[in-house]
């Protein structure tokens, strides 16, 4: 049941949930450039990439952890958890003078992020009707891409022009907007279930089997083999912590997850798409910049510049499901949506080393929409299947499976790349070609491909290097679109699955 609030508490009330939901999405983004000015000051280059991996870790353990307590515990206090445990870590992380503090207050903010996604979505629901929530769904999903395309302008200009600490501290107002609107004018509606007990055993299992699974897939990206021993032991911990949670699931009196809730397809079926269709967009999104540098010669700028109609697609899409959705019904427009990303996705087979940017752009936009419309229109679809008491456990969990799905796309992507980038790779230093490579530069080619990214290193090649380089790269890239081409059919079969609902008109 929703609380009858005044239109300028709900108004206030959506803004903080949209302030959140802004910040997390920024962050993520936006300390990406930064991050050569960073390493400068403070060194530990080899730190690079866990500054990024730490938040992305800890964000997707929190996610369900905040979901199911806000079932349990009041949403407002949570809420103001989760934004000031964000904005703890983000004045700290301004004030470090070492790479590994910094690694770890991302974790922090990281934390903070999951609850602060979980509790948006929550809170939104909690003073919506189920009638309004397709709309303000959409919305938030339209704050989240816009902060996206912000988020790396944003972070530009701070270092520009103001100093790196910025890029943290800019977080401190808005948050504090966010918190005082949540303290102010939010009021508790939702019922709570009463007497109930934390299930440890649970989040404890839970965080590893997803801690140790996310670990492996992030080293899959970077390994050359796909049977290293270190990968094997985080899948058996993954595996072993996850008969753990199963059988703590089982048995608790209040679990994490409840298991019963698998057998629900409004609940299982709607997750799966989410997933899919994750895994497709996030990889896309981690390799096509690969691809416009690498295989198209194409500067970073325009780069920058033809990546956007996805993001903008992604909140345009978002958006319009969030309108159209009680009119389709989240099954129809689940489906519209998984059926536009596949046939956008196809196209992406027919780049080559003479495509345009215009015709990228015009192709990479529908994938974004379709995304936009399945993100939605699965939203709804579990919330919808499960009672309001587990409205924490439904919302978390279908943006959970989002975050895994994209991490593991994007990991598994990596190891394809990898693969048959080492292979090409491998035939051209074995050809006549070879010698139309500088030999120092030929030394460095199979370990270090992103050197000959840089435009300097790119003038200095023969044209029939550059030439078999840049194939090398499409064919990497080119495994990851067949990937993103089959999961993405896969969204679609589990779309079509989901149950019907009736549509409000």
């Amino acid at each position: 049941m929703t609380i009858a609030l005044t239109k300028k508490s709900r108004v206030l009330v959506l803004t903080a949930a949209l302030l959140a939901v802004f910040l997390g999405a920024l962050d993520a983004l936006i300390i990406g450039a930064a991050m050569p000015t960073i390493i400068a000051d403070l060194g530990g280059l080899e730190l690079y990439s866990w500054v990024f991996s730490a938040y992305m870790l800890t964000r997707t353990i929190s996610l369900p952890l905040f979901g199911k307590l806000a079932d349990l515990y009041s949403s407002k206090k949570l809420f103001v958890f989760a934004v000031g445990a964000f904005l703890l870590g983000s004045f700290l992380a301004g004030m470090v003078d070492s790479m590994p503090q910094l690694v770890f207050l991302r974790a922090l903010q990281g934390i903070g992020a999951g609850g602060n996604f979980a509790l948006a979505y929550i809170v939104v629901s909690e003073v919506s009707s189920p009638e309004e929530r397709g709309r303000m769904m959409g919305l938030i999903s339209f704050v989240w891409g816009v902060s996206s395309v912000l988020g790396p302008i944003l972070g530009g200009f701070i270092v520009t022009y103001l100093t790196w600490p910025w890029v943290f501290y800019i977080n401190l107002p808005i948050g504090g907007l966010a918190i005082f609107c949540i303290l102010r004018y939010f009021q508790e509606s939702r019922h709570k279930k009463r007497g109930a007990t934390i299930d440890y055993l649970g989040a404890f299992a839970l965080t590893t089997s997803i801690l140790a699974l996310l670990f492996a897939f992030l080293l899959l990206g970077e390994a050359h083999v796909w049977y290293a021993p270190s990968l094997i032991a985080l899948f058996v911990l993954s595996a072993s912590a996850g008969g753990l949670f199963w059988y703590a699931e089982k048995r608790a009196s209040e679990p994490i997850l409840p298991l019963h809730f698998f057998r629900t397809p409004g609940f299982t079926l709607p997750n799966g798409a989410a997933f899919f269709s994750s895994f497709a967009v996030f990889s896309l999104l981690a390799f096509l910049p690969l691809f416009i540098q690498g295989t198209l010669g194409r500067t970073a700028a325009e780069l920058g510049l033809v990546m956007v109609p996805l993001s903008l697609g992604w909140s345009a899409g978002a958006l319009v499901c969030g309108l159209v959705v009680n009119r389709l019904g989240e099954k129809l427009s689940g489906v519209v949506g998984a059926i536009l990303m596949f046939v956008s996705i196809a196209l992406t087979l027919t780049f080559n080393s003479n495509t345009g940017l215009v015709y990228f752009s015009v192709v990479v936009c529908p994938i974004g929409i379709g995304m936009g419309f399945v993100s939605v229109s699965t939203l709804l679809k579990v919330q919808n299947s499960l009672q309001e008491d587990d409205l924490g456990v439904a919302t978390s969990s279908q943006q959970f499976a989002r975050t895994l799905g994209g991490t593991i796309g994007i990991g598994f992507s990596g190891a394809l790349v990898s693969h048959y980038l080492d292979k090409s790779i491998n035939n051209l230093m074995n050809s006549p070609l070879r010698l139309e490579i500088p030999p120092d530069m030929a030394a460095q080619l199979p370990q270090n491909l992103q050197e000959f990214l840089r435009p300097e290193i790119v003038q200095s090649l023969s044209s029939k290097a550059l030439t078999a380089i840049r194939a090398s790269i499409g064919e990497g890239v080119e495994a990851v679109f067949w990937t993103a081409l089959l999961v993405s059919f896969l969204s679609i079969i589990m779309c079509k699955m989901m149950p019907e609902r009736k549509a409000v008109r």
